[in-house]
């Protein structure tokens, strides 16, 4: 969703209702696969295409510019001709696009609707009934089996929810509106590398409003950058093979940066005088656990943190507002996936809950 991650380059709001109708499941998972901001009063995007200066009628046009691009690109005929026989505009994939920061909530509700009991019990029994294959995988890349069942429970109900969105057309549609041309243009061409390369036909490549496609939601760039064949049979299918799935989640991470065995992070306290400025991800706002436990913060029970030379980073995803969370590499690695301190939470509280 992300150098260009798996869901996204910027960090995405929640949007209640990706589609006009969806059900239940279907409107809790679309909470992960559109990260979610703190609220703000943040003015909402235009909300026509005649407010971006593009008018519907032109997206013929546009389209054969675009496949002018994939043939400099040296994508075949053949691809090209298959791959935009059905193209289409997309009205709903701007909307959604559009709607994006219309709609927050905060962590604790996100929380509550994403990590619910039944997902977890499912994601343990598929940890389980998954375990060889997994522990080879870790065993491998060094990142936890846990971590990898967490994002393919989140991203999309463990294979249940990927979308049915035609990617070449919402991509198109995206690239055709403006806001993000160059980003969703790099994201069609890939699409349509994927299709050259043999990885999948056109009526398979189906996914997210957004361009997210399969179990794990990569959008087409993390796909060739990432993917892996994790069954051995030459394809990296990422909507079918459960083992295609793990391989290249796990690939993501370890070429993000994951430290193996390492922790996401935890919940503590702050003290009152804590100066929010120095809060952070960036790599100048970490420092060793012993720093941050002399600057007066404790575990959520109130009991000192450990003494460690252990690199941290302290989050506060509601500036100050809420919970706040001491995080370490890893957590900053599920970041690059997805830029939003809400996923990335969800993630390592997911993982704990596998791993109990």
């Amino acid at each position: 969703m992300m150098k260009t991650p798996a869901i996204c380059l910027t960090i995405i709001a929640f949007m209640l209702s990706i589609l006009s109708a969806t059900s239940a499941e279907e409107q809790a998972q679309s909470l992960v696969n559109t990260p979610i901001a703190p609220k703000s009063e943040a003015a909402p995007a235009p909300v026509t295409l005649a407010q971006q200066g593009r008018d519907p009628a032109e997206f013929p046009a546009y389209v054969e510019t675009l496949k002018a691009q994939a043939r400099a690109q040296g994508i075949s005929g053949n691809t090209i001709n298959s791959a935009f026989a059905n193209v289409h505009f997309v009205d709903r994939v701007i909307k959604s696009d559009q709607n994006q920061l219309e709609k927050k909530i905060m962590l604790d509700e996100y929380l509550t609707r994403v990590i619910t009991p039944e997902k977890i019990e499912k994601a343990r029994a598929q940890y389980q009934q998954h375990r060889s294959e997994l522990e080879q995988i870790s065993k491998r890349t060094g990142v936890q089996s846990q971590y990898i069942v967490s994002l393919w429970a989140m991203e999309s109900h463990f294979g249940e929810i990927q979308g049915k969105e035609d990617i070449i057309s919402a991509l198109a549609t995206l690239a055709f509106e403006g806001r993000r041309e160059a980003f969703f243009t790099k994201e069609l061409m890939a699409a349509l590398k994927i299709l050259d390369q043999g990885h999948v036909n056109v009526t398979e490549l189906k996914g997210s409003w957004a361009g997210a496609m399969g179990q794990n939601q990569f959008m087409p760039t993390s796909y060739l950058h990432y993917g892996a064949d994790g069954d051995g049979d030459g394809k990296i299918d990422i909507w079918q093979s459960t083992s295609d799935v793990f391989a290249s989640t796990a690939n993501y991470l370890k070429r993000e940066g994951w430290k193996a065995g390492g922790s996401w992070g935890k919940e503590v306290v702050l003290p009152k005088d804590f100066d929010s400025a120095i809060a952070g991800t960036k790599t100048n706002q970490g420092k060793t656990v012993s720093q941050w436990q002399k600057l007066g913060i404790t575990h959520k029970d109130g009991t000192p943190l450990h003494a460690s030379k252990q690199k941290a980073w302290i989050v506060t995803p509601e500036d100050n507002q809420g919970r706040s969370f001491l995080v370490y590499n890893n957590f900053r690695t599920i970041m690059h996936w997805n830029r939003s301190y809400y996923f990335a939470i969800s993630i390592g509280m997911m993982a704990d809950a596998i791993a109990r």
